[in-house]
């Protein structure tokens, strides 16, 4: 009996775990992008070098090697491609592609969101800043300026004033695939807002989590997350609403079988609010902190989702002990010289230690996601200590740079 064959768009070092759990599974695993020295393409079975933002050289491709499923996992520009080999090749999908398409398109997903009746933040898209400057006096300012298409916080910035209008539209449209970027209202968060992943099956979700997700206001982008940690601190009720509304959501646009990276958040007003939804896998290794906090493993049923395997998931998320995840990454830019952590939390807390740079190597300020250079995954016996940890974060782990 052949193997079933599971493509994975991307070459990213988030592919790894991926790669590994569909090996355990039998499956032969294909990966492509034009990268040809990204990481993941070593530990798969084979190789292609072809754009994944390229929907037909792709599918073209799937056709030939006569796959059994396609997925991009963490890698938000293959998600739309995906979902098109998907549907074109009748493979088992996350979901209709039109309903990807409004997932993945920050413009159409707030304007989905506003004619259903959701909680959303005032917003409007856009493809250049005089566009902008007509629409000036429509919101309260500050506003936020992104690109409809980036993850990773890429092109983000939060605007105070007019002043600082045209060069966070530039840049948000430097950072868009698509050249178009959306200006909305800032909600101001109670709280910590939440990025986390969630799985449905069948159209019913089964697994919803919440984090709190934390910043390091001295970043050279503030709003690139730069810690993460489970469980969230999110009030019950806001939870529970926030799970209905998860669930709405996934209903009204005919979703399947999928595993999603969700990022929600409380007002100061009360009302809670999904920013986002992606029928992917989250970055940052958000999937693998899960499958420490809870025991669930989100990966493996990722891959078997993708071939079209039956899945089982306990709607009881329970977790098993409390959780941080911290990117770490410089705070200027630099030659890396050396990542210290005080020794008494290394033999205590941490977990696991994934640095990707070595002494010499030169880094970047935190800008984006993309400017991290590693993980640093703590566990802690209670809510407390774990607090005080991040508390004092910079007191006991540093990035050392020349």
């Amino acid at each position: 009996m052949s193997k079933k064959k599971l493509m994975l768009l991307g070459g990213l070092r988030y592919l790894l775990p991926v790669i590994e759990a569909a090996r355990n599974q039998g499956y032969h695993v294909i990966t492509c992008d034009y990268l040809p020295d990204n990481v993941a393409h070593k530990y798969s079975d084979e190789y292609h070098n072809v754009s994944i933002t390229d929907k037909e050289a792709v599918l073209s491709l799937a056709r030939q090697l006569k796959i059994d499923g396609i997925m991009s996992f963490a890698v938000d520009p293959g998600v739309i491609t995906a979902a098109y080999v998907q549907e074109k090749m009748g493979l088992p999908q996350a979901g209709p592609y039109e309903s990807v398409c409004i997932l993945q398109n920050k413009d159409r997903f707030r304007s989905f969101l506003e004619v259903n009746g959701f909680n959303v933040p005032k917003a409007r898209g856009y493809k250049c800043y005089e566009e902008v400057v007509e629409d000036k006096d429509c919101f309260e300012w500050p506003v936020i300026v992104k690109p409809v298409d980036s993850a990773g916080s890429k092109g983000v910035t939060k605007v105070e004033t007019l002043d600082s209008l045209k060069q966070a539209v530039e840049h948000a449209l430097a950072c868009s695939i698509s050249k178009r970027i959306i200006v909305e209202e800032f909600i101001e968060k109670k709280g910590c807002s939440s990025d986390s992943d969630c799985f449905s099956v069948n159209g019913e979700m089964k697994f919803i989590s919440f984090s709190d997700q934390m910043f390091d206001e001295n970043a050279d982008n503030p709003y690139t997350p730069a810690a993460y940690i489970w469980p969230s601190t999110m009030d019950e009720g806001s939870q529970k609403e926030l799970s209905k509304e998860i669930q709405r959501l996934v209903s009204l646009l005919g979703m399947k079988t999928s595993i999603y990276n969700v990022e929600t958040r409380v007002g100061t007003n009360g009302k809670p609010y999904i920013m986002e939804l992606s029928p992917r896998g989250g970055g940052n290794r958000l999937s693998e902190m899960l499958r420490y906090a809870t025991s669930e493993d989100l990966i493996e049923k990722s891959v078997k989702a993708a071939v079209g395997e039956n899945i089982y998931l306990s709607e009881d998320v329970r977790y098993d002990r409390f959780i941080m995840e911290v990117i770490l990454h410089a705070e200027r830019d630099g030659i890396f010289k050396e990542l210290y952590i005080e020794p008494e939390v290394r033999k205590r807390n941490v977990i696991e230690e994934d640095l990707w740079v070595r002494n010499g190597d030169k880094v970047r300020g935190f800008k984006g996601a993309n400017d991290a250079v590693g993980t640093l995954v703590l566990g802690f016996n209670s809510k407390e200590e774990m607090n005080n940890s991040f508390i004092h974060l910079k007191d006991w782990l540093k990035v050392l740079v020349s």
